[in-house]
């Protein structure tokens, strides 16, 4: 696809313009000769980057444990309530994103809510540290579903890779990095070529559902719907469930904020980041939902296996229809992985161009204008964490997320109404403050209903108290903050 034609005037073509609280750093995009991020990211292609993200393999895969939490199709609940987070989360981010149109998203948020030179600093500095674990598990997870659907196709993959060692790394863990490294190469280019690569991605995802919307539907048995004579009995073991279910569905619905690491890249962000946020996620709540009660509807919550969506097509189409959608939702793992890798890449460049991070990351190539380091790092690592199983990392990386990003950016954007009420909002969280304070009740119930939610919290807790200890040797020897002598900028 061409990207989208810049307005010729208006109120939005100079929306960017207007931006007094970033940071001089900050490459202009007028700048001769210097390499620079470029606006050229129009609402259409904010929303495909986004539901790229959203709708990745994660759906696809997670059905049987989102049941099994559940105990039967009362799951749905567990989707419903994720929904009913993301949306308050999004307008969050949506209000946040408006604000600070930057390249690195959350990192931006967090250094100007907590003080550039002050709290936010270390805040900024903690959200990057922990981004050295969360972002290359996330990736991870994305290939390793993409080698599980391949393994549905050649059985052989699930082999492991020395006989003599079967618990050991099996080929689809090989496969699984040859993605990755696929994914880096095809990022390795100009916005315009990637923006053009992500529309035909996109158009296999939304096949992909379809498919298994059409196969479900069309052999649709409403009695397997059928609940336990007492779904919901409101007991610990209810809550627990439910917790552990909301969890999954959280981390399938994650996404919704991708085009906000994109901020630097956005064109009229005031008005593209909260619409591209917001109709993200209603689009894929109302397809995740549609898709789940097609699979339920044809093949008993009993009786699920980790490629059950393949499993359905193959009894409803055939055996060849099962072929095409397998393929196609590895299609939908490596988009999902695009969107993210492209995404993350422009965290780590924002920190080093603010001097928060190692200087090496704040370097962009010469010609195309991408974070050319930042892309190859990430992907390096995101290739080596794919040796590990995929049931090791989806509950460490949301809890890790939650406690040293979200929460802290629920708290955040009040702080900021009240820090600096001057500040431009071109998108204002609807019905503040009940949005960000439903956010936090739902991020808290994840974290503490769940039987293994305080061994996931301490795994987090660790990560918090090692970067905090960097952090304060590097201070120390910088005299920041708090060790700094002069008094910290006010904003």
């Amino acid at each position: 696809m061409v990207p989208e034609p810049v307005a010729p005037g208006g109120s939005e073509a100079n929306a960017d313009k207007a931006q007094p609280h970033l940071h001089p750093a900050t490459p202009a995009a007028g700048a001769s000769g210097t390499p620079h991020l470029e606006r050229r990211i129009g609402l259409a292609s904010a929303v495909t980057l986004n539901m790229m993200y959203m709708i990745g393999v994660g759906p696809f895969i997670t059905l049987p444990l989102i049941v099994a939490a559940m105990g039967g199709s009362q799951a749905l609940l567990g989707w419903l309530l994720g929904a009913l987070i993301a949306v308050c989360d999004g307008l969050v981010w949506a209000e946040l994103g408006a604000a600070m149109p930057e390249a690195g998203g959350s990192y931006a948020f967090l250094r100007e809510i907590y003080g550039r030179e002050g709290a936010g600093r270390f805040f900024s500095f903690l959200y990057i540290f922990q981004l050295g674990f969360s972002a290359p598990l996330s990736i991870a997870s994305g290939c390793i579903g993409f080698a599980e659907f391949a393994s549905f196709l050649v059985p052989k993959l699930r082999l492991p890779i020395l006989a003599a060692w079967p618990n050991g790394p099996h080929w689809t863990s090989v496969l699984a990095a040859g993605a990755c490294a696929a994914i880096v190469g095809m990022l390795y280019r100009d916005i315009r070529a990637i923006l053009r690569t992500a529309w035909v991605l996109w158009a296999g995802v939304m096949a992909a559902m379809a498919i298994v919307l059409f196969a479900g539907f069309t052999h649709f048995h409403p009695a397997l719907l059928r609940m336990s004579s007492h779904p919901f009995s409101f007991s610990p073991a209810f809550f627990a469930g439910l917790g552990s279910a909301t969890l999954i569905a959280t981390y399938d619905y994650w996404g919704y904020y991708n085009v906000c690491f994109l901020g630097g890249e956005i064109r009229n962000p005031g008005r593209t980041i909260p619409r591209a946020v917001l109709i993200s996620i209603a689009v894929v709540a109302v397809l995740y939902i549609a898709m789940n009660l097609s699979v339920l509807g044809v093949i008993p919550a009993q009786g699920m296996g980790r490629t059950v969506v393949a499993e359905m097509v193959a009894r409803t189409l055939g055996p060849g229809a099962a072929v095409v959608i397998a393929c196609l939702i590895m299609w939908t793992a490596f988009s999902s992985v695009f969107a993210l890798l492209m995404g993350y890449s422009r965290v780590p460049y924002a920190a080093a161009l603010d001097g928060n991070y190692f200087r090496v990351f704040a370097h962009l190539h010469p010609k195309r204008n991408f974070p050319d380091f930042s892309l190859l790092a990430l992907g390096a690592v995101s290739a080596i964490f794919c040796f590990l199983r995929l049931a090791q990392v989806i509950a460490a990386l949301v809890v890790i997320r939650i406690v040293l990003q979200y929460l802290l950016q629920q708290v955040g954007v009040m702080v900021l109404r009240v820090r600096r009420p001057d500040l431009p909002r071109p998108f204002r969280i609807w019905l503040y403050p009940l949005p960000p304070l439903m956010a936090l009740a739902g991020f808290l119930f994840i974290l503490f209903s769940r039987a293994q939610g305080m061994r996931d919290l301490l795994y987090a807790l660790e990560i918090a108290l090692a970067g905090s200890i960097l952090y304060l040797l590097r201070a120390r020897k910088r005299h920041e903050w708090p060790f700094r002598i002069t008094q910290p900028d006010a904003r």
